[in-house]
């Protein structure tokens, strides 16, 4: 079989990984495969990530055998728990903004809103890492203004710094959704967007991790919110590409495996709209991006 998509879960309490199987429904788990068919697979997808393209090369190997064997059978996604691809992020979380000309558009109501002449960087803390149908939490306490923004996430999959536009996808290891939660009053407050986009909870990352090489060029990212669609666009409407973001963020700077870069957010945020559509408790907010998946959270 064809490795498209891998993902984290937990099962009884474990914390593990493995590759999704033909229908999507069920996961051929790391440990079963490794005890089945005595192939080294490390214990997290982080390190398997690290690993490159040996990692995949044995992990095609086991499946495999798997399919003359039949020796592990796919564990069905609904008696598990999916976590973020990398739960415990223990690399950088870089974010983009004002990536598409209509988001900017929400926030200049001039005629003909001024574009970037080089991509918005910020960072989002590893401590606000969730996982699909994790809660949201409000922080009633600290915002009034909670908002979401679906985005497409690159990760990165080998080490390297300056690296040149052509050779950018090269340390692309995959992709997974992403949504940048944002307190809009702290993030006003501040004028650095850090603090209101590092709340705790406010990462949530997943379902899957869909491969490079089964990826699409142009993503759709669908966003609704109790049903709603409030923003739908594809990546063909970056301002900067991925190739273009990676060689800016690698200027001086060296990426690592496990890096995880949001691309931006389309138009369609609570904060764009007259008078603002912010999330609230009990709320549901799904983010669909074509060849990965749905993430789904609610804000608690």
């Amino acid at each position: 079989m064809m490795i498209k998509k891998l993902v984290t879960y937990e099962d009884m309490g474990l914390v593990q990984w493995g590759v999704l199987d033909e229908t999507e429904t069920g996961v051929y788990g790391a440990i079963a495969l490794e005890e089945a068919f005595f192939t080294p697979l490390p214990e997290t997808l982080l390190e398997f990530i690290r690993q490159g393209n040996e990692g995949l090369l044995a992990l095609a190997d086991a499946l495999e055998q798997n399919e003359k064997t039949h020796a592990v059978a796919a564990q069905p996604l609904d008696t598990v728990r999916i976590m973020a691809p990398i739960p415990h992020v223990e690399r950088n979380i870089f974010c983009i903004g004002k990536n598409y000309a209509d988001h900017i558009a929400e926030f200049d109501k001039t005629a003909v809103p001024e574009l970037p002449k080089y991509p918005m960087i910020f960072t989002k803390a590893t401590t606000s890492v969730i996982g699909p149908d994790d809660l949201i939490d409000p922080h009633k306490n600290v915002t009034s203004a909670l908002d979401y923004e679906g985005e497409l996430a690159v990760i990165i999959g080998k080490e390297g710094s300056n690296i040149p536009v052509g050779e950018a996808m090269d340390y692309v290891y995959g992709f997974t959704i992403l949504n940048d939660v944002t307190a809009r009053d702290l993030q006003a407050n501040h004028g650095q967007w850090f603090h209101g986009k590092s709340l705790d909870t406010f990462c949530p990352m997943g379902p899957f991790l869909l491969l490079r090489d089964a990826a699409p060029d142009t993503f759709t990212v669908v966003t609704k919110v109790n049903g709603e669609v409030r923003q739908d666009a594809t990546t063909g409407e970056f301002i900067f590409t991925i190739p273009q973001l990676i060689q800016t963020l690698s200027q001086g700077t060296t990426l690592l495996p496990g890096d995880i870069i949001a691309t931006g957010t389309p138009s369609g945020v609570g904060v764009g709209f007259n008078p603002p559509k912010f999330i609230h408790s009990g709320d549901v907010v799904e983010i669909s991006i074509s060849d990965i998946g749905t993430l789904t959270n609610k804000v608690k």
